[in-house]
């Protein structure tokens, strides 16, 4: 479903190239494949052996950088950023990659996901002297690298990480290497890669197919990657790991054309819609996906249930990216703006409508009416994941728990606000059967068992 109308955000993507004599190129390239993961900023830092430098801005990755200044990024390293920026937040100074420097040399940060202690952090850090320069979780682990009183960034870094608590997947470059480290859990995507004698470091494999480059494996929970002249070396700072990625990439989140854990993400989403089909098959005349993330689980519940999947809702991709305004009737204003049901596929049929969640109903309740005023005999809604009842503290912009609609409603009262004829959930067996892993997946939002401690008490001012 659209993002921005759902509240329903992915937070950050990263990237990292060492040994590549087009590393800022490269790195473009690298972040405009992770554009979905962000749009509200993007930047390039890059190193020549001897300093950094680097250009950011807010906007989409082609705003942000021109042929020129891609040109001006000369070195054989380079770390990328895309970012989602929360409701309360933005500005500037908080587009990553965040650059530090000192009279040790200079360091730059990218961060994909969210410090859940990071207020407690920063109360502690500021006590003892420290100033923020933004209002970003991500400056938490610069102060604390530079407080460790370890003189090489290879054991600042794995002194402060322990520290941290929640979700991230960091990506570090100074003069002379670039460091990798991925949370105990492994909450947010993280993979390896190689091009020709280049090692790079992606949110998502995808970044690596549009630069051609080979996937070697995902970093693995509790590990930091040290890549400079002599390579990939892989070091342990935390040996309490519990392995729990998001199980909403698979579901939303990624592209259907990346792996995660050796797990394609279009056929983890047919699958999804196949044990929908299972457990809640419908007699229809056609199944619909809302696009663009449903439209593989769509084809999955057609194909389930020999029910003719058809092109019932487009997507219009010219309407601009900064026109909504946070107010309900905006909002639904927004949803007819972005898709138009197709009347000759609709009209007069029995529609089975497949999207991959629902947070607050609002544009759920919109495509149903949009449908229904196509003239769309019956609308069921199928969704491809269980109902989302609780926040994500890891690095999701999800609504508090009185927001969200599965919170406060029953199956049968949701129908009712939706306006559709049936409305059905995916249980998390079968998310978990569709996935093709029983364990190793992060669950919270589903379930309200969290994988670590969590705060919800404490709202960052603004994440990643």
């Amino acid at each position: 479903m659209l993002a921005e109308l759902k509240g329903l955000n992915e937070e950050c993507g990263v990237f990292g190239i060492w040994g590549h004599p087009d590393a800022a190129k490269i790195t473009y390239y690298g972040l405009h494949s992770l554009q979905h993961r962000g749009q509200e900023g993007a930047g390039i830092v890059v190193s020549n052996g001897d300093s950094l430098y680097g250009v950011k801005g807010e906007g989409l990755v082609t705003e942000v950088f021109t042929e020129e200044k891609i040109s001006q990024l000369k070195g054989n390293a380079a770390i990328g950023h895309v970012r989602y920026a929360t409701a309360g937040g933005g500005g500037y100074d908080n587009v990553q990659p965040l650059l530090f420097r000192s009279q040790n040399g200079s360091l730059a940060l990218s961060h994909n996901g969210n410090l859940i202690n990071a207020s407690m952090l920063k109360f502690q850090l500021e006590n003892q002297g420290s100033i923020f320069q933004t209002t970003s979780d991500t400056e938490v682990l610069a102060h604390l690298m530079k407080r460790s009183g370890y003189l090489t960034v290879r054991e600042s870094l794995k002194n402060s990480l322990p520290m941290l608590k929640g979700g991230y997947a960091f990506v570090i470059l100074t003069e002379k290497e670039m460091l990798v480290a991925l949370d105990p859990n492994g909450l947010r995507p993280l993979a390896l890669g190689k091009l020709n004698d280049a090692y790079v470091v992606a949110s998502e494999t995808c970044a690596f197919d549009i630069i051609g480059a080979e996937y070697i494996r995902d970093v693995e929970p509790g590990e930091m990657l040290v890549i400079n002249h002599e390579g990939v070396q892989s070091e342990i700072f935390s040996y309490h790991t519990t392995k729990a990625i998001c199980s909403m990439e698979y579901v939303y989140f990624s592209r259907p054309d990346s792996n995660i854990q050796g797990i394609n993400v279009h056929t983890a989403r047919k699958n999804l819609g196949r044990e929908l089909a299972r457990e809640a098959p419908i007699d229809a005349d056609v199944v619909t996906g809302v696009p663009d993330s449903s439209i593989s689980a769509a084809i999955g519940y057609a194909e389930a249930t020999g029910i003719p999947y058809e092109m019932g809702l487009i997507k219009n991709r010219y309407v601009g990216r900064t026109f909504i305004q946070p107010s309900q009737a905006l909002r639904e204003q927004g949803v007819k703006m972005k898709l138009s049901p197709v009347r000759g596929v609709v009209e007069g049929k029995r529609v089975v409508m497949v999207d991959d969640s629902i947070v607050r109903g609002t544009t759920s309740r919109r495509i149903v009416s949009l449908l229904k005023e196509a003239g769309a005999k019956e609308v069921h809604v199928m969704i491809s994941a269980p109902p989302i009842k609780h926040p994500c503290f890891y690095g999701i912009d999800t609504p508090t728990n009185e927001e969200l609609i599965a919170y406060n409603h029953s199956i049968e009262e949701m129908k009712e606000l939706i306006g559709c004829d049936s409305l059905h959930f995916l249980s998390v067996q079968g998310l978990l059967k569709a996935i093709g892993k029983e364990t190793g997946q992060c669950l919270a939002c589903f379930t309200g068992h969290y994988p670590t401690e969590v705060f919800p008490k404490i709202k960052l001012t603004q994440k990643c």
